[in-house]
């Protein structure tokens, strides 16, 4: 990428930030992004760890020509509020997805969800299965993501953060062994550019964010306290579902998909990016809105 084009993606994100607003949700300033004609279909987009909505700019527009499009940064990431405490928890960043449901008035919706926000999605499907939720969840798409806690290959990285050293493990992290990480989970064609990274690095650190790693990552022991919770709405969901699946992933790739035909949870379409890795919306953005827009038309 050349130096006009890195400024370009630096003007991509200032317009990506100036369309967006911020709401008060459960008691945080949250930053939300609501594009889109107000008469299409809503599909609210959920990212995943460690970045945030701006995951999803590469196929935006390709998305807003068939939904209204409304995503999030949840708390901690992103534009939002980053308060440095140890009470993050998937049932919270659920709550305030359900909050934003209720202030956008969203009756009916669709979800696609990424690594992180697999998670969440799964919390929001076993309240609409209650009869609890917010809204009326119309199907869910699944990228790559932990959806289940055995097939979930930490990095290193990430092991040491939920460790009693990840205070220590944070602090001394820098943009180095950053790009180095989250390199590693893409596909060997599809590595993010030096200048891509510069832009994940700037939202992780906008409102001295770094300093919470430790304290987000503790997700993965949610997943381990909740998995019959989690699992269970997969296997016995009443909407559909759909995985679109980097497969060379070396955290949640095809072995993951592999778990999930195999404990028999619902499954409606299944799209596979063979050469792709842990971020299919940002290494092949083309590719997976066409996988997704096939499910919804399926």
């Amino acid at each position: 990428m050349s130096f006009e084009n890195a400024g370009n993606l630096q003007n991509d994100l200032a317009s990506w930030k100036a369309g967006g607003e911020w709401l008060n949700l459960c008691g945080h300033q949250i930053f939300v992004r609501d594009t889109g004609d107000s008469q299409l279909p809503v599909l609210l987009l959920i990212h995943g760890f460690p970045t945030s909505s701006w995951d999803w700019s590469g196929i935006w527009d390709e998305l807003k020509l068939r939904f209204r499009l409304v995503a999030l940064d949840m708390l901690g990431f992103g534009y939002s509020d980053k308060p440095n405490v140890s009470t993050y928890s998937i049932h919270g960043q659920a709550d305030i997805v359900e909050a934003l449901v209720a202030a956008k008035s969203l009756g009916e919706f669709h979800v696609l969800a990424h690594d992180y926000g697999d998670t969440v999605a799964q919390e929001l499907l076993a309240r609409q299965q209650e009869g609890a939720g917010a809204g009326r969840c119309l199907s869910c798409c699944f990228l790559n993501g932990g959806l289940f806690p055995e097939t979930h290959h930490a990095l290193l990285t990430q092991k040491l953060l939920l460790s009693p050293l990840g205070p220590l493990v944070n602090k001394l992290a820098g943009f180095k062994q950053f790009s180095a990480n989250f390199s590693s989970v893409f596909g060997q064609q599809t590595k993010p550019t030096a200048e891509e990274l510069a832009i994940f690095w700037q939202l992780i650190n906008e409102k001295d964010g770094k300093h919470i790693f430790h304290n987000l990552i503790t997700y993965m022991r949610d997943r381990k306290l909740h998995r019959e919770r989690w699992v269970t709405v997969l296997q016995k969901s009443s909407i559909p579902l759909a995985l679109i699946n980097g497969s060379v992933d070396p955290v949640s790739g095809a072995h993951m998909v592999a778990r999930y035909k195999e404990l028999n949870c619902r499954l409606d379409y299944l799209g596979v990016l063979a050469e792709i890795g842990h971020y299919p919306q940002v290494e092949d953005p083309a590719g997976v809105a066409m996988h997704y827009i096939r499910f919804i038309d399926a």
